[in-house]
This record gives C-alpha cells, structure tokens and sequence, in this order.
C-alpha cells in the first residue's frame, strides 16, 4: 500500500479536574522531521510520543501538538502558603533597598499576590496533571487515526499516478510507432547526403564520409530511449504494487523518465515526434509533482 505524507488527525481525553488533547500535522519531506510541543510539566513526553512516530513513520515533517487545560472548578484552589510567605519576605527585602535609595514603592493588594504565578493554583497539582498512560493511549490512538488518514490519501494518490503510468505507456508506444515509420525516410535522407556530399567534394575518403553519417543515423535513433521508458513504467508500476516506503525511488525513477523523454525530443527530428516527447515531458512533470507526496 502507498501512503502518503500529508495528513491530520485529532484525539481527546480527559482525567478527573482535567482534560488534554493531541494533534498530528504531516507533510512532505526528504526524511522524517518530528516535533513536538507539549507543556512543560510534562517532562520525557515528547520523547515518548517522537519514539512512537520513528515506529510508524518513515518520512515527513511530522508536527504533534499537547494541549491540556485544567478544570478549576472540580480540581478546586489553594494558596501557596510557603510561596506567599517567600514573597513577603522578598517584598520587605525590596522595600528595604527602596527606603535606602529614598524611593517610596506603592503597596501591593491582595488581588495583585493572588495573581502572580504559583500563588493560587489548584488544590493538587499533582492530581490535575494527566497520567501517563491515559495521555500515551490518547497520542496511539490520534497516531492510528493519523496513519489511516495517509493511507486513505495514498490510496488517491495511487490511483493518480497509475493513470499517468497508463498514459506514459501509451504516448510512448505512439513514439515507437513514430519512430518506425519514420525509419525508411531517415535512410533515404541519409543516402542522399552521402550521394551530396560525395559529389562535391574531391579527394575525400569516401569511407571517412559514410563513418560521419552513419554515426548521425545512430545520432537520430531514438530506439534505446523508447525502449527505456517502457522499463522504466514497468519498474515504476513494480515500485507502487510493492507499497511501503516507495516515494525515494519513485523520485529517482522519475529523473530517468525525464531524461528519456528529453533526450527523445532533442533526436526525433520529426515534428509528431517531438509532440509526443514534449506531451511525455508535461506528464512526467505532472507525476513528479505527485511523486513529491509519496512516503
């Protein structure tokens, strides 16, 4: 099965005075690039969460986002009482120097020492944090949704390139067919350059003349090209039958086609010819483009 490297999926849970959820963002990349933002207090997750991804995934840039909000109304407040009597002290200290320097500080309200971070919080912290397991399950479970929504978009992508291979088969059979017939002009053309050239020309090596065009009739066979395209589709249609972790070779095989068809288009010396390799040279384009997406 092609999967691809674009995606999106979402999970949700929930614990006793709080709840969390988990993002997966995909896209397309040269190797695997994992990322993940998750709150502090939750030190080693990311690296959790990154081990679980390499598992899975080969390539793409992979961004995983942890959200947890605290219910305060069921995990309840408290005061810090040791933090609040760390803060007077450091207040009175403040007061102090300011006194000294002759400077006259505005009091502070209850509200505002309320306010500051780590005074009122909730009446556990340790409680309101997530517990591992139940968070792990959540990112397995946002990972599994993550998978089948690339497998579903591989699926599409799949069918895209199949029927641009299909294409590239015919257009290329349409070349070959080109070629052929144009076979028996080429060696007349051939022969009357030589018979030109032979009749103008005194003390040359006859020999030596038909060496340089025989060399430009090689030149103008456009056999080895056409016979490479249609290896290089059965080895594409081989690479997406296989599944897995296709995308580097596709990308690859996708140069060779490229250059067959331009190599192609410099050597028909043939107006329908040279169509055909540049409508092969668009769909190539158009495939890599697709290609790109592939794990």
């Amino acid at each position: 099965m092609v999967h691809s490297m674009t995606g999106f999926a979402s999970q949700s849970g929930a614990a006793p005075g709080v709840s969390w959820a988990i993002e997966l963002r995909g896209v397309n990349a040269k190797g695997l690039d994992i990322r993940v933002r998750a709150p502090e207090r939750m030190t080693g997750f990311d690296q959790t969460i990154k081990a679980m991804c390499q598992k899975a995934l080969t390539r793409g840039s992979i961004q995983v986002s942890v959200r947890v909000e605290r219910d305060v109304a069921a995990a309840g407040m408290a005061v810090d009482i040791a933090g609040v009597d760390a803060l007077i002290e450091a207040a009175k200290n403040v007061q102090a120097r300011a006194d000294a320097a002759g400077l006259s500080l505005r009091a502070a309200s209850v509200a505002e020492l309320l306010a500051l971070r780590g005074v009122l919080g909730s009446g556990d912290e340790a409680d309101v944090m997530p517990a591992s397991e139940a968070v792990q399950d959540t990112a397995q479970a946002a990972l599994a949704a993550f998978l089948k929504m690339r497998a579903r978009e591989g699926a599409a992508l799949l069918g895209v390139l199949t029927s641009a291979l299909d294409e590239i088969e015919t257009l290329t059979r349409t070349a070959a067919t080109l070629a052929d017939a144009r076979k028996d002009d080429v060696a007349k053309t051939l022969k009357a350059n030589l018979a030109r050239v032979l009749d103008s020309t005194d003390g040359t090596d006859p020999d030596r003349v038909a060496q340089e065009l025989a060399l430009l009739a090689v030149k103008a066979d456009v056999t080895e090209e056409i016979d490479r395209l249609h290896a290089h589709v059965g080895a594409a249609r081989e690479l997406l039958g296989a599944g897995g972790a296709v995308g580097r070779k596709l990308d690859f095989l996708m140069q060779e086609f490229n250059r067959e068809a331009n190599t192609l288009c410099s050597k028909s010396g043939d107006t329908e010819l040279t169509r055909v390799g540049l409508d092969l040279k668009a769909l190539i384009d158009q495939m890599r483009e697709q290609v790109q997406n592939v794990e």
